[in-house]
């Protein structure tokens, strides 16, 4: 099949729905978005698109991606065993903020994210409150890598224990989420509700569509749901 015709297929209802008032064609926006989600950052997918004779903005291809995140899944419930949970510092708009993120180390699967205005045993508390509403917590055993965590666990009546290997698998999400960061943005500019969005977009992206070598090349969702 030519480019030419992969670009003008139908596709997916539910992705006509999300970009319905696009100017630009759906097969267009949803090769950009693969581009996008693949590792090319926005200007590379730019230039893609401007040698298929499509000139679009970095910007307008970014907008594609918000908005397919809007139409994107939360990741089904899990009954996970060992959770690494962690924070993370990002800077937004020149002042910190942090982002707490779950993976269940079993599935690989992301449970949850959240972005806090400060870090500390009370946003630690929220943020696995949280989780507990949204996840079979029943048999988890948390990893973590201090003490504030384990006070916060605490108050919530769950289990956790401190752990430097296996917990290390949060590190290396936030590594690939800086990464992605670094790559496709300058600098955080913008409301703290866009970046959100943006760590939510990537976590389905990673839960959804990312083979796992681990997981012998499955996503996390088809190792949950499987």
């Amino acid at each position: 099949m030519k480019l030419a015709d992969l670009l003008s297929e139908c596709f997916a209802v539910d992705l006509e729905e999300t970009w319905e008032r696009e100017r630009t064609a759906t097969p267009v926006r949803a090769f950009a978005v693969q581009l996008h989600a693949t590792g090319c950052s926005l200007r590379e997918t730019k230039e893609i698109l401007r040698l298929l004779g499509v000139e679009r903005s970095h910007q307008a291809v970014w907008q594609w991606v918000h908005r397919l995140a809007d139409s994107g899944h939360n990741p089904p419930e899990a009954k996970p065993k060992r959770v690494a949970v962690d924070e993370t510092a990002v800077k937004i708009n020149g002042e910190w903020s942090w982002l707490y993120a779950t993976i269940d180390i079993e599935t690989k699967l992301i449970l949850d994210v959240e972005l806090f205005g400060r870090h500390g045993t009370d946003p630690a508390a929220a943020f696995l409150h949280r989780l507990s509403e949204k996840h079979d917590l029943s048999e988890a055993v948390f990893l973590v890598d201090g003490y504030g965590y384990q006070t916060a666990l605490s108050r919530l009546g769950l289990s956790g224990r401190l752990d430097y290997v296996e917990r290390n698998l949060i590190e290396k999400w936030f590594h690939t989420l800086k990464m992605r960061v670094d790559r496709f943005h300058n600098s955080w500019v913008g409301s703290h509700g866009s970046v959100r969005e943006w760590f939510i977009q990537f976590a389905q992206y990673y839960n959804f569509q990312r083979p796992h070598q681990a997981l012998n090349g499955r996503t996390p969702v088809e190792k949950v749901t499987n």
